[in-house]
């Protein structure tokens, strides 16, 4: 016989319908960082007390990225980027000369990240196009 939920039981994460999932690894990115920066910082980080209903909890996140460093897709140069500009909340940009080395580092990252977060639900919705992705178009009829 299965039992049944108490009355004062309140299930850890929010229904489904609720969640609002990021629309890129970057948003994702960002939120992590503030999240990690807030833990550092005495706060106690808990599922459901945020603005948003996040469908995932900040070390997801990490643990995708910890995923790719172990399969050699990112290295600790990336990693070292993405902490450095996620503690500042921007992405480096590409017009200054200081950080274009970082910007390509960072998209780098940012792509290599984007799919397993799309795999696990935490980011939805069309991925951007990206600064080296091309529209294929097609060739005219070849003239006989």
């Amino acid at each position: 016989m299965p039992a049944a939920p108490r009355p004062s039981h309140k299930p850890g994460l929010a229904p489904l319908a609720r969640l609002e999932p990021f629309t890129s690894a970057e948003e994702a990115w960002f939120w992590t960082m503030a999240a990690l920066i807030a833990r550092r910082d005495g706060a106690r980080v808990a599922a459901g007390k945020g603005l948003a209903q996040r469908p995932c909890e900040p070390d997801d996140v990490v643990k995708c990225l910890d995923r790719l460093y172990r399969q050699r897709r990112i290295d600790l140069t990336h990693a070292r980027i993405m902490r450095i500009w996620g503690e500042r909340g921007v992405a480096p940009c590409p017009r200054h000369a200081q950080e274009r080395g970082d910007h390509r580092l960072w998209r780098e990252a940012m792509n290599r990240l984007e799919w397993p977060l799309r795999v696990k639900g935490i980011v939805v919705g069309a991925p951007p196009l990206g600064v080296h992705e091309a529209e294929i178009i097609s060739f005219p009829a070849a003239s006989a």
